[in-house]
């Protein structure tokens, strides 16, 4: 069998089991690119102290660009090909002390969770107390920040993760077509789970994130000013989406996932009443995007795994486009013929506020980053995975225990589904027979 491919099945293999079975083909893997520095001793698994998550290659070329610059090192010092990323980027690059870390894991749902699963089983990392920043552009909603502005999340909403019926045809009354499973009406909380709708971060972590980034000289340019003015004119008077007429800023409000581009008010008015209602009136929609929840779900089962520590992940989004169109413009006008000129003052952006914060871990390691930032809040998927009881959501399906690692102790889907009171609604009528039709778990 040709070598080369013989290294490929053999690293695949290690990512998939965590086994280290092919020795020889591993360490060629993980030979430096010829830019490292030949007294580099670094040798594998590499234990970064902050991992930079990418979606696509302008949100990674702003980090190989600039980060030279900031003293912290070059992130393309050291290449890596890990098994089962991205085919377009197979490669993770680290800086020469192995303090920084980035991967670009490709856009979409699909293509995110593949490589951020691929990634946490690398036996090449240690990523228990690596700090991650998936760090990304996105549409913002205009009520809330404008084009350029960084918004750190504490939830990310799969807001389209619903029923959907033709908008062509709605029930009278109706704002939406979108429902939850198991509901007959919009806005109902959902009464069957998949696991991935909402997911919640540390929110101490998020607020000494934004502390950071808030001093950021965030840029600015005049394309997107000038369509950002455009949110003031209601042409009756009143005053339109004021922050949306305002600078750059950094804050704090939420993120929603969809794979679906989607542009328009009332798309976007539903999914923000979606994220305030999946999150019990606690979330704030503000940036859209498509990746989000995937992520975030690979990293549960490997947290569960004690493979990384969901209360190390920072989730920060730039506006790059409005999710719905100003005053006067119509929804297609705005997603497919307006010049929003917001892009690459989001890309620049994701590196200007992101930096502040990487630097921020790396300086402050020893005294604070390196222990940790205990969350006071809950932490984890709307079925409680990781201990605790979900402030959303209609509670733990292991009774707040979390599920163990390795799926002893019962906590099997069996052990845990079969112990759990929802199994009870899921038996009666109509309840059973959705379940039956859709998977998932039936809420109570």
């Amino acid at each position: 069998m040709d070598q080369t491919l013989l290294a490929i099945l053999c690293a695949w293999f290690m990512a998939l089991s965590a086994m280290a079975a092919c020795p020889s083909q591993r360490t060629a893997s993980l030979k430096p690119s010829a830019a490292s520095s030949s007294d580099d001793r670094l040798a594998p698994p590499f234990t970064p102290k902050v991992f930079i998550i990418s979606m696509f290659k302008p949100e990674a070329d702003v980090w190989y660009r600039n980060l030279p610059n900031s003293g912290l090192g070059n992130l393309t010092a050291r290449s890596f090909f890990v098994a089962g990323l991205s085919m377009k980027y197979p490669l993770v690059h680290c800086t020469s002390a192995g303090d920084i870390c980035q991967a670009t894991l490709g856009e979409g749902e699909i293509n995110s969770a593949a490589s951020m699963s691929a990634l946490l089983l690398s036996p090449q990392f240690a990523l228990s107390d690596t700090y991650f920043l998936l760090a990304g552009i996105a549409g913002v909603n205009p009520n809330h920040a404008t084009l350029g502005s960084v918004a750190l999340a504490r939830f990310a909403v799969q807001a389209a993760l619903q029923y959907e019926i033709d908008a062509r045809s709605l029930p009278a009354g109706w704002a939406t077509g979108y429902f939850a499973f198991g509901t007959q009406r919009p806005f109902d909380y959902p009464r069957i789970a998949y696991g991935t709708e909402v997911f919640e971060l540390n929110a101490d972590l998020r607020d000494v994130a934004y502390a950071l980034a808030s001093v950021a000289n965030l840029t600015d340019a005049q394309g997107p000013r000038e369509y950002s003015k455009r949110y003031n004119e209601t042409g009756d008077g009143r005053v339109g989406a004021t922050a949306a007429v305002g600078t750059p800023t950094v804050v704090r409000c939420d993120s929603t996932t969809s794979d679906v581009y989607f542009s328009g008010k009332a798309l976007s008015g539903a999914f923000e009443r979606t994220t305030e209602v999946w999150t019990n009136g606690t979330g704030v929609y503000c940036m859209t995007a498509q990746e989000d929840n995937a992520c975030l779900e690979a990293m549960v089962r490997a947290a569960i795994e004690k493979r990384v520590d969901f209360s190390r992940i920072i989730l920060m989004r730039t506006g790059s486009n409005f999710d719905r169109p100003p005053p006067g413009v119509t929804d297609w006008e705005h997603l497919a013929v307006s010049e929003q000129n917001g892009f690459e003052i989001a890309i620049e952006n994701i590196y200007r506020a992101g930096m502040l914060i990487v630097h921020g871990i790396i300086v402050g390691w020893d005294e604070t980053f390196g222990k940790g930032i205990p969350a006071k809040n809950y932490i984890g998927d709307i079925l409680g995975s990781l201990g605790g009881q979900p402030d959303f959501g209609l509670g733990s399906i292991t009774g707040g225990r979390g599920v163990s690692l390795g799926g002893v102790d019962g906590n099997t889907e069996q052990g845990v589904y079969e112990s759990h009171s929802a199994v009870a609604v899921e038996r009666r009528g109509r309840s059973r027979s959705r379940r039956s039709r859709h998977g998932g778990r039936v809420m109570r």
